[in-house]
């Protein structure tokens, strides 16, 4: 079993809270997690019929049953139970009793601050990041910016097949080809989860809205151009846009609200959390598909931005993150917000760094009037070295 960044934070949390509630994706880990870190607990998939009927007619005495801590599977499928936990831990408020997994983020929070505001510690596992596939700590965000990083071994795959591959676990826990383990999951997500929420009735519709938004990965959502380009409400895109955003298929990333003194853009950009998703959809099937693609540099950004993400998620915390973006189109990538600095950063896909790769970030420097803040610069190739006081990094510095 490959190590997870989360263990340590997971552990903690079950010593503090009652309940301990862990969010992400299908297939990122969660189940295997807890029962890795849970041995002693009891554990219940509410996916068996049998124990989702049982909860669901009888919750009171589902959770009788139970005479030691427990782990709760797939627990949104159960929005009954809540109330009842709230109960039993209110009179009897030992650490570690519940531990909940599940799927559907929205879902999951909106029953957790209706009956378990207080009582459960929420952490999110998203798909493996690239340190714990390498087998080390992953990067302090307290040092970016400041120096080059020091040298890291590049990983077993090279860029280019890591973005394709994505980091979904199964993918390399069992060595799978990519497509062959992505297909089907994205179409295991769009009959059982997208289903089951939305009631979409028409399962093309949502299909076709979904590959349109990954045409449109690193970009400003339009949702009126999404909706008009899918033949749907604008409100029914706003809505699949929040289910995407809830079962962490994609991210929207805020800007950045600072204006110094100019007009700032205002809406969100959409990333896909994945980029073997990101690649399955845009119907990229080899290496050197991607390396001439003219989406090659938007999913380089997908990919990290996510591992920034993922970054934060797995120490337990939420991810400060923005992109900086005038009207007259100049733009910082990603601002990190690291509460008494902002570190500037840039994500380029080639391989060799050009002078013009530094010009957004000296543009924010200079409008901000801070001309030595720490920045970042993250792009393709395997070298290290600061420059026009930028911190140049590799992919693999994650």
């Amino acid at each position: 079993m490959i190590a997870r960044t989360l263990t340590g934070r997971l552990r903690k949390a079950a010593m503090q809270f009652p309940v301990v509630t862990l969010t992400g994706p299908r297939q990122s880990g969660k189940t295997t997690l807890v029962r890795s870190v849970f041995k002693s607990h009891e554990y219940v998939s509410l996916e068996s019929p049998d124990h989702l009927e049982f909860a669901l007619q009888d919750p009171r005495g589902f959770l009788n049953q139970f005479s030691g801590p427990v782990i709760l599977d797939e627990v949104q499928r159960t929005p009954s139970l809540f109330s009842y936990i709230q109960s039993i831990v209110d009179e009897n408020d030992r650490s570690g009793q519940f531990i909940l997994t599940g799927s559907q983020n929205f879902l999951l929070l909106e029953r957790i601050s209706q009956s378990l505001a207080g009582r459960s510690a929420v952490l999110h596992l998203l798909p493996f990041s690239l340190s714990e596939l390498a087998g080390r700590s992953p990067l302090s965000l307290d040092t970016l910016g400041r120096s080059a990083p020091r040298r890291e071994k590049p990983p077993r795959l090279d860029l280019l097949a890591m973005l394709l591959a994505g980091f979904y676990p199964r993918i390399h826990d069992k060595h799978l080809p990519p497509r062959d383990w992505l297909g089907p999951y994205y179409q295991t997500y769009l009959e059982r989860d997208v289903r089951s929420v939305l009631k979409v009735g028409d399962l093309d519709a949502f299909s076709r809205f979904v590959r349109l938004c990954a045409g449109r990965n690193a970009g400003l959502l339009n949702l009126s151009g999404l909706a008009s380009d899918c033949g749907i409400t604008h409100t029914t895109a706003r809505r699949w846009i929040s289910v995407l955003e809830a079962s962490f298929v994609i991210t929207l990333l805020r800007p950045h609200h600072k204006s110094y003194g100019k007009r700032l853009i205002k809406s969100p950009k959409l990333y896909f959390l994945d980029t073997g998703l990101l690649c399955f959809l845009l119907q990229i099937r080899t290496r050197e598909e991607l390396l001439h693609h003219s989406s090659r540099g938007s999913v380089f950004e997908s990919y990290v931005l996510s591992e920034l993400i993922k970054n934060f998620a797995h120490r337990g915390e939420q991810p400060t993150i923005n992109f900086w973006r005038e009207a007259t189109g100049r733009e910082v990538d990603f601002m990190i917000d690291l509460g008494a600095r902002i570190i500037p950063m840039e994500a380029k896909s080639a391989q060799t760094v050009a002078a013009d790769f530094f010009k957004e970030i000296g543009a924010w420097r200079a409008l901000s009037g801070k001309v030595d803040a720490p920045a970042a610069l993250i792009y393709g190739g395997d070298q290290s070295f600061v420059r026009q006081g930028v911190a140049v990094c590799p992919w693999f510095v994650f």
